[in-house]
């Protein structure tokens, strides 16, 4: 890829994601939206927070995945119980032949490549904050001692509801931190058929490992070379500051329901995802429809509501539906 062209370039992106996409759908039934996000964090080195009642198969999503792009999977089940040396590992003493005891350490489950946190709510804050370090620097620390972990490494974590009992709301530094916040749609009817002919009976697709680790660092290089027009830029912190109430761009909605709204990473993630979502349609420059194509995953879980938001039970993303609408492309003179 390093002595083709940028059309090529793209076009080589869009055909792995074609081939990932068909090789998933041997085995997830629909959900294509949420895979292509998925994807597309994965691209901009991000990490994502899918939410979802239970049985609506993200943990399947995401191991077979794992397989399709022959990266290492590991899995964390998150309980109230859970510690943080759990998921980073300890160091246990051990002692070699002569009798002398020395330190060693066992890796946890976060030494992999794609990591499902599996309902990361059900776990305390403390055990919950383990992962900072690992999302936001590829690295861990224990006793003193820096360990990295394998590129390209991705988390994905999954939560149920917060009204469901037993769960724990994600502080907000964390929540930051996730790339993109998904919600997994309950299947239609037809779906639901597929799902029965696919897990009910003699049905065992192979699965294919279509992309190495190699291509996808390539990918994820690609990803900040790609063209983006300064008014494509500024369409995107527009949009990022009509959810910053006290901004003289805000909306009524944002005026009235929100407390906080997107951090700098929000316009980040659009840029980012704005960029990747062009190169899986092969091209190479982000346009505005990318950019509005990843406004709600990128801000749902960056716009923090105020008490009446809250007490009226608003959806941030009818505040964000509201924002696209509002904003407009162009600057008026």
């Amino acid at each position: 890829m390093e002595n083709s062209t940028p059309i090529e370039k793209a076009d080589s992106v869009k055909k792995n994601f074609d081939l990932i996409t068909d090789e998933l759908s041997k085995v997830i039934v629909g959900q294509v939206p949420l895979i292509q996000n998925i994807l597309v964090c994965l691209m901009c080195g991000g990490h994502a927070l899918i939410e979802g009642v239970p049985g609506l198969g993200k943990t399947l999503i995401v191991k077979t995945l794992s397989q399709v792009l022959n990266l290492k999977y590991s899995r964390i089940q998150f309980t109230p119980d859970l510690m943080p040396a759990d998921i980073l590992g300890t160091n246990i003493v051990n002692q070699d032949e002569k009798g002398n005891r020395y330190f060693e350490f066992f890796k946890g489950p976060i030494f992999g490549q794609v990591i499902l946190a599996d309902e990361i709510n059900r776990a305390t804050p403390k055990t919950q904050s383990a992962l900072l370090e690992a999302m936001q620097e590829q690295k861990i620390t224990v006793f003193g001692t820096e360990y990295p972990l394998e590129p390209p490494f991705i988390v994905l974590a999954t939560q149920n509801p917060l009204e469901m009992e037993g769960t724990y709301p994600l502080p907000e530094a964390q929540i930051d931190r996730f790339f993109f916040k998904l919600k997994i749609n309950y299947p239609s009817p037809d779906q639901l058929e597929q799902i029965i002919e696919k897990t009910t009976e003699d049905y065992q697709p192979e699965l294919n490992k279509v992309v190495e680790a190699s291509s996808i660092l390539e990918m994820i290089k690609l990803v900040k070379q790609v063209p983006i027009a300064n008014h494509v830029k500024n369409y995107a912190v527009r949009l990022v500051m009509a959810s910053h109430p006290d901004d003289h761009a805000a909306i009524e909605k944002t005026k009235k329901y929100v407390r906080f709204g997107a951090s700098p990473r929000g316009v980040q993630t659009l840029v980012l995802a704005g960029k990747v979502r062009a190169l899986f349609q092969g091209r190479y420059n982000a346009s505005m429809e990318d950019i509005r194509a990843a406004v709600k995953p990128a801000l749902r879980h960056r716009i923090i509501l105020n008490l009446r938001g809250e007490a009226e039970g608003i959806d941030a993303d009818d505040i964000i539906g509201d924002i696209i609408n509002g904003v407009p492309e162009k600057v008026r003179a």
